[in-house]
């Protein structure tokens, strides 16, 4: 199988050790290219650093609505300079987090915006985060596409059908991870097993999630390829097929990056 992993967090101290070998091993299990997320403007130097590093890997800038509190506002325009670089091909994570609460409300939905701002000008995917924040999360998203369209995804889907299917009406792509794979989660499968497969996208999120066979160890891009077989299987689909039809929704969602030969 031929295969990307949309999200995961290279730069994270999990992986200081053995970053090379984790993305090697990633290569053997067919994983061709990588998408490193920034989730603190603060550690983006870090973030650009990895992707420029290795020419598999690329990345995105923006902040998590874990940690808008911490980290000064953010403009659309701040977001739309630092993505001007080649390595640079999506807007995010951003969105909103309501289980948790690290950050108020209403400042995670201001960074929202800003991000949504810049993604729409820039014509970068916005990378989106939603938890326990369904109403909100479609509401803004209606209301910002009101004001022009934007490409993006939902990324670690886990929302309710109402997200899942205001992203496709808006044009955007879920992507999803190893969760998929979970015992518990049944609601996400019967979701996913009626999304349309040319907006579907795989994720790690790694160090986190790790899919079963491997869950509850560190969680490495390599293991996308579990997932993959997974929502093949879930979809009664080839799972090279499967792999291949993500890949080319990759590529066509975030343009920017350059397809391996």
């Amino acid at each position: 199988m031929t295969l990307v992993d949309s999200h995961c967090h290279l730069d994270f101290p999990e992986f200081d050790d053995d970053r090379d070998a984790v993305l090697a091993r990633a290569r053997a299990a067919g994983v061709t290219t990588f998408q490193t997320i920034c989730t603190r403007l603060s550690k983006f130097p870090q973030v650009l650093a990895i992707a420029e590093r290795y020419d598999d890997v690329y990345c995105s800038v923006g902040i998590h609505p874990h940690s808008v509190a911490e980290e000064a506002p953010v403009e659309a325009a701040d977001l739309i300079a630092l993505s001007d670089h080649a390595k640079v091909i999506g807007i995010g994570e951003t969105g909103l987090d309501y289980f948790y609460e690290r950050s108020p409300r209403d400042a995670q939905q201001r960074s929202f915006r800003a991000h949504i701002a810049a993604a729409r000008e820039t014509g970068l995917p916005l990378i989106v985060h939603s938890r326990d924040a369904d109403a909100d999360t479609v509401a803004i998203l209606r209301d910002e596409a009101g004001k022009g369209a934007f490409p993006g995804l939902i990324h670690c889907f886990t929302a309710g059908r109402e997200v899942a299917e205001t992203a496709i009406e808006l044009g955007l792509y879920v992507s999803l991870s190893g969760i998929i794979t979970f015992r518990n989660a049944e609601d996400l499968r019967a979701i996913a097993r009626d999304l349309p497969p040319e907006r579907l996208l795989v994720e790690t999120d790694a160090p986190f999630l790790a899919p079963i066979p491997n869950r509850g160890k560190r969680n490495e891009p390599g293991f996308v390829a579990d997932t993959a077989r997974a929502l093949a299987e879930l979809l009664d689909m080839d799972a090279a097929d499967l792999a291949e039809r993500t890949t080319r929704n990759f590529f066509a969602l975030f343009a920017k990056a350059e397809p391996p030969e």
